[in-house]
């Protein structure tokens, strides 16, 4: 169970630098920062360095959001510019 001042806990799994990639971490950043400002901990993970993470945490598309807390988790593939989809996915009120 989580408690409810729990930090959302973020990780972004993106693909070096393409253009997608870019506009998730823009997306996300503009996200956090207007509806949950330090609410949440954001790690972005470059699959191009570390590809075996890919497997290991079953992602099959990149960008993929994926908020691990609170739980259960969500997965939200794309690259985040339908904001209000975010914000239903994440359980943050826009």
């Amino acid at each position: 169970m989580s408690e409810p001042d729990q930090p959302l806990k973020l990780t972004l799994y993106v693909a070096g630098q393409t253009p997608k990639s870019l506009a998730a971490i823009r997306n996300l950043e503009r996200i956090c920062a207007e509806h949950m400002p330090g609410k949440y901990q954001v790690e972005v993970v470059d699959l191009r360095q570390r590809p075996q993470l890919a497997r290991e945490h079953n992602i099959v598309a990149i960008p993929t959001l994926v908020r691990a807390l609170p739980v259960p988790v969500q997965k939200i593939i794309g690259d985040l510019s339908d904001q209000e989809k975010v914000l239903v996915h994440l359980k943050v009120e826009g």
